[in-house]
Order: C-alpha cells, then sequence, then structure tokens
C-alpha cells in the first residue's frame, strides 16, 4: 500500500470492517449500499489492493485489509475527539468582548488581569470601541456599554453605577476663591455624558457659573487628564476616576453637594447568548467585581463626609434647561 488512503472513503471502510456487511455499514452512514460499496471499490483502486473477500454474502477483511482496519477506527475516533474538543474549546473557553473605550481602559482593563488568573486556560479578545456592537454582523458574546439600558431586542442588566461629581486637582482648587469655587472654574465637559454641567448646576441649583468657560472633550479619560493637569474642573464618574481620587489627584470640587448616582454601565447581548457558558462565567465574575467597587465607592465618599442622590437619566435630559 504505497499510496495515502482516501479520507473521504475511509469512514464507509471503517463502517463495514466494524460490522462486517455493507447493509448495517449503509444503515449506519444513513446511506445506500451501493455507495458504501462504491467507496470500497474507489478505495481499492487507489491502494490497489483487496480489502475484503465475499464467501457468499459474507464479508471478511484481506491480510491487507486488516492491516488498514487496524489504524483506520483509532485514527478516525482521534480525529472525532479532537474535533469535539476544538468545539468545547470554542465555545468554553473562549470570550469575545466589546465595551466602551475609556470604561475598558480605566474600569474593566484593570481588572483583568483578577480574571485571566482564575481561568488561565480561556482566550480573551476585548474589543474597545466607540459603537455599540450590531450582533446579527460580528462575532461578539457581550457588550458592556455606556448608556440608559434602552436597547430593544437585546437582554440588558446594569453593571457598574456612575458617581457624578465636580473634581479638580488639589492645586486649582486651592487657587479658587473657598464660598464659591465655581464662580471662575473653568468646567470640563463630555458632549457624550449623561449628566453634564447645565443638568448639575440647575440639578444642584448653583447660579454662580453662568458666565463659566468650558471644555469640551469627546472621550472621559482626556477629559480626566486634563483636570490632573490643573486645566479645569471636571464632572466625571468615581467609576472612571477611582485610583486618581484614591491617590488625592483628583478631589472633590462641592463634597457638600450630594454625589448623582445611577446604572450607566450595562452589559447587553442577545438573550440566547446569556446561557452560552462563557457569558456566564464573565457576568458572574463582573458582578462580583462591581460589587467590590461599590464598596469601594462608599469607602471613598465616607471619607470626604458626601452623600448620594439616586437620580434616572431619562428625567435628567428631560428636566435639563435648554
Amino acid at each position: 500500500m504505497s499510496r495515502a488512503p482516501n479520507l473521504h472513503a475511509l469512514p464507509y471502510f471503517e463502517a463495514v470492517a466494524r460490522r462486517g456487511s455493507l447493509a448495517r455499514a449503509a444503515e449506519e452512514m444513513s446511506v445506500s449500499p451501493s455507495a458504501v460499496s462504491q467507496q470500497i471499490k474507489l478505495l481499492e483502486q487507489q491502494l490497489g489492493v483487496k480489502l475484503f473477500r465475499r464467501t457468499g454474502r459474507v464479508l471478511s477483511l484481506t491480510l491487507e485489509g486488516e492491516l488498514l482496519a487496524q489504524t483506520a477506527g483509532t485514527a478516525l475516533r482521534m480525529l472525532t475527539d479532537a474535533q469535539a474538543n476544538l468545539g468545547r474549546t470554542r465555545t468554553a473557553h473562549r470570550l469575545n468582548l466589546r465595551v466602551s473605550p475609556s470604561f475598558g481602559v480605566r474600569w474593566l482593563g484593570p481588572r483583568l488581569a483578577d480574571f485571566l488568573s482564575r481561568h488561565p486556560d480561556w482566550d480573551l479578545r476585548v474589543d474597545a470601541a466607540p459603537d455599540p456592537t450590531d450582533f446579527d454582523r460580528e462575532i461578539m458574546d457581550m457588550d458592556i456599554r455606556y448608556g440608559t439600558g434602552d436597547w430593544p431586542g437585546l437582554w440588558c442588566k446594569p453593571l457598574v453605577h456612575d458617581h457624578i461629581l465636580p473634581l479638580a486637582h488639589p492645586d486649582y482648587l486651592a487657587a479658587l476663591p473657598a464660598g464659591d469655587p465655581l464662580a471662575h472654574a473653568r468646567l470640563i465637559d463630555s458632549p457624550r455624558a449623561h449628566v453634564q454641567w447645565d443638568y448639575w448646576l440647575w440639578h444642584h441649583d448653583v447660579t454662580g457659573a453662568n458666565n463659566r468657560k468650558t471644555v469640551l472633550m469627546d472621550r472621559s479619560s482626556m477629559a480626566i487628564q486634563l483636570a490632573l493637569d490643573g486645566a479645569g474642573v471636571v464632572l466625571e464618574s468615581m467609576a472612571l476616576a477611582t485610583a486618581e481620587m484614591q491617590a488625592g489627584q483628583l478631589v472633590p470640587v462641592c463634597p457638600h453637594l450630594p454625589v448623582l448616582r445611577f446604572a450607566a454601565h450595562w452589559a447587553r447581548c442577545p438573550a440566547r447568548f446569556v446561557k452560552r457558558r462563557p457569558v456566564q462565567v464573565f457576568l458572574t465574575w463582573a458582578e462580583a467585581q462591581a460589587a467590590a467597587h461599590a464598596q469601594e465607592m462608599a469607602t471613598l465618599m465616607a471619607r470626604h463626609g458626601m452623600q448620594v442622590e439616586d437620580i434616572v437619566p431619562q428625567a435628567a435630559w428631560q428636566q435639563r434647561p435648554l
């Protein structure tokens, strides 16, 4: 047998060798006996040997057939097992995740090492992109998106709450009037935020900043960095500025006013995806991280003597002055 066997014909040969009958092999493979016979003939022609001898209606293996049968069954089982293992690895040990950029860099990124240490055999792909996932066109298991949870047709669950308050570098704050720090401050705002300066000032009845200078930054990371550089007061989320607040690099400007809290970062995906093991495992981990984060926020607020007020972002948009 000098030629490599026809891989397409091998399952037919293995079934006949194991079952001892063309008819029984055909039944197992859901084809006709003539189709099985044709594949055996093609395999014999290719190899240039007879694999079976027929005595009446009984098929028996030739010496060459015995040699091939000894390895064909093992080889086919190994291929089947390998395919099954690949399938299990692909579905159970790989997570494709998309996140909002600033959230991915500032909240999720520093925590991913913990996830990977708990699941060292996992493959992880994280796509930090501003555009939400189109699950009909893109290969993603889950999207963590900044918003209000209003995505028709998708399963959505709040993951991390935003705690919104004005923050500034201590040196910048020290140069502002103690009694009215926002009156002459440069206010750093974000057009993508669900709570912006106009609403925050109106909600807290702060009127001394009507003639303020403002800077619009498209990304929270950029806005936070600008405040770190001492360029103004940023209205930002404690979720994204936790490290800077814990280090004392950013401090509350108005600690006597309540911090505004709302569900801002949502896990979202098609409802059928929730049953996927990677999604379930990641959600369990992420929710534990979010609970620990909420405790960190409570500790930070207690350190500065701040209170919290829950709001609904949709109502905030409707109530804010035009």
